[in-house]
């Protein structure tokens, strides 16, 4: 039996699992079991590797995508210059060789909505999963400004710098926070939204639930809105390629 798992912290709400599992369900593929690593530390992963001896790869979520690192051998060339890793791929040999496919699954979730005036983005937050979306964006030639709750070298603006006329000149605006993931579904990050418009792209990196208030927020305004959900098939089908390349 082929062992993979998914590496984080609070994570019983997740995706990968009943992704996966359904995935293995659906296609007969009998071989392969998926299995939730809860850990409040980073430092009880070589435990999970060394009681595991099965897991062939392992998805990485929050609050571990960036601390991970120091414990793998090998990083891909696009998970070293993002800085975060969200698939792990274990080889006969016990290699750790960490990849990024968030970036590959926002990409591609973002692209059918593109228009020519998509020039200008905000990223609210700076964790992990903001690394990845600033990297595909920077592929896709858009200019993006950090937005979080305190200014530091990386952040152009604090939430309560945001103006009308900052929001107006930038049409994509993407959530990389937790806000507003169940079951704090009032909860939103604090931008003008009035303020947002028929040209703007609100995307949001939570998927449970389905229409965050954030977009509710941007749909009454006329916005199109993305929730995760894709972007997570996407990076998940991505990672399932690695395991098994």
């Amino acid at each position: 039996m082929k062992k993979l798992g998914l590496l984080g912290r609070h994570i019983s709400y997740s995706f990968s699992r009943s992704y996966f599992n359904g995935k293995f369900e659906k296609e007969n593929l009998s071989g392969f079991s998926y299995k939730n690593f809860d850990i409040d530390s980073i430092t009880m992963f070589p435990d999970i590797l060394k009681n595991n001896p099965e897991l062939i790869g392992m998805n990485v979520t929050i609050p571990y995508k960036e601390v991970v690192i120091p414990y793998l051998d090998k990083l891909d060339q696009k998970a070293r210059e993002i800085g975060a890793v969200n698939t792990i791929k274990i080889s006969k040999d016990k290699t750790l060789t960490g990849y990024n496919t968030d970036c590959y699954g926002f990409k591609n979730s973002l692209k059918p909505a593109l228009k020519h005036h998509h020039k200008n983005a905000l990223i609210l937050g700076t964790g992990g999963a903001s690394k990845a979306i600033s990297f595909s964006l920077k592929e896709l030639g858009i200019a993006y400004s950090y937005v979080s709750r305190k200014l530091k070298s990386d952040v152009k603006f604090t939430y309560s710098m945001l103006t009308d006329s900052i929001i107006q000149e930038h049409q994509i605006i993407i959530n990389c926070t937790p806000l507003g993931t169940f079951p704090n579904i009032d909860n939103c990050p604090e931008i003008p939204y009035e303020a947002l418009g028929s040209k703007h792209i609100l995307f949001d990196l939570v998927y449970n639930p389905e229409e965050t208030k954030f977009l509710k927020q941007g749909k009454a305004q006329g916005a199109t809105t993305i929730n995760g959900l894709n972007m997570l098939k996407l990076q998940a089908e991505k990672a399932w390629e690695i395991w098994n390349s």
